[in-house]
């Protein structure tokens, strides 16, 4: 079981807030972690890792990585790290920056079997692509066989041929190699299909907790679906409004009346769902 009790003040752009988190995780499960922007996720992530100060404590089994009056370093955490941008040693092969990590020659070269990036073993990380240097990031990630695994929306980037390779591939390795992951994610098919339980983060504080199909099939009224999007543009047609909302890869279009339209700027981050038929937005 890990262990999650810290606290911390946040200081954000637009207001401090109180990060508060009591969690238990059971070790080898996949654990999703959601929520709007600065609420907290990654710099919970950041305080597993070690790369922030915190107030309370944290245990990983027997072993405890934060007490009253210790904090246990980051590289002796036993941690997996995977970052959005990659953040790959551009002077080093695929090969070499695997084997930074450890010299297990035959743990790297299964990763990169597993990954299909064996024949990719010797180039430099400049020469490959986006999703190329991702599967190495993930690679050197698993290198020091970590209790804990970290993924920081590591897959945002991508398109979404290659999102879904990628979501097979940390599976796969997520269930060869036995570790806790946590992903910090805003897509719900992503989630959908990675995670054994969702948790959604609001100002620092734990706001919902369960299983995929508890959070992610929740319903507002008689809505059959909620998808969140960003207004792109606000037209007027006739006598009617109409928000175009960019949601994933696809663009929708919502016909607000005028008190409606009053609500809604360009750029606002909502949420498109369905009533009797009939798009809806509302604002996250």
């Amino acid at each position: 079981m890990i262990d999650i009790q810290v606290t911390k003040e946040l200081h954000g752009s637009h207001s401090d807030m109180k990060l508060d988190i009591d969690l238990q995780i059971q070790e080898g499960s996949l654990i999703a972690l959601t929520g709007q922007s600065g609420s907290g996720k990654t710099t919970l992530l950041r305080i597993l890792a070690g790369l922030e100060k915190t107030d309370g404590s944290i245990k990983v089994g027997e072993d405890v990585w934060q007490g009253e009056s210790f904090t246990k370093a980051t590289q002796k955490r036993h941690i997996g790290f995977v970052f959005q941008d990659y953040a790959l040693f551009e002077n080093m092969s695929v090969l070499q920056n695997l084997l930074f990590v450890t010299k297990d020659k035959y743990l790297a070269f299964k990763l990169l079997e597993m990954t299909d990036l064996t024949q990719l073993q010797d180039r430099m990380p400049n020469t490959l692509s986006g999703g190329q240097k991702q599967r190495v990031s993930l690679c050197r990630a698993m290198m020091n066989r970590p209790k804990l695994l970290l993924l920081d929306e590591p897959l945002s980037a991508l398109d979404v041929e290659m999102r879904n390779r990628l979501q097979r591939e940390i599976l796969a390795l997520h269930k060869e190699f036995k570790t806790t992951t946590i992903l910090v994610s805003h897509d719900p098919s992503e989630i959908y299909k990675l995670a054994d339980r969702v948790i959604v983060l609001s100002q620092g504080k734990i706001i919902k907790d369960g299983s995929v199909k508890e959070i992610l099939r929740q319903t507002q009224g008689s809505q059959k679906f909620s998808f969140r999007g960003e207004i792109l543009d606000i037209v007027k047609a006739d006598i009617v409004y109409i928000a175009v909302v960019s949601i994933a890869q696809q663009i929708v279009e919502v016909v607000l009346d005028e008190e409606e339209i009053k609500e809604f700027t360009v750029g606002d981050e909502v949420q498109v769902g369905t009533k009797a038929f009939a798009p809806s937005i509302s604002l996250v």
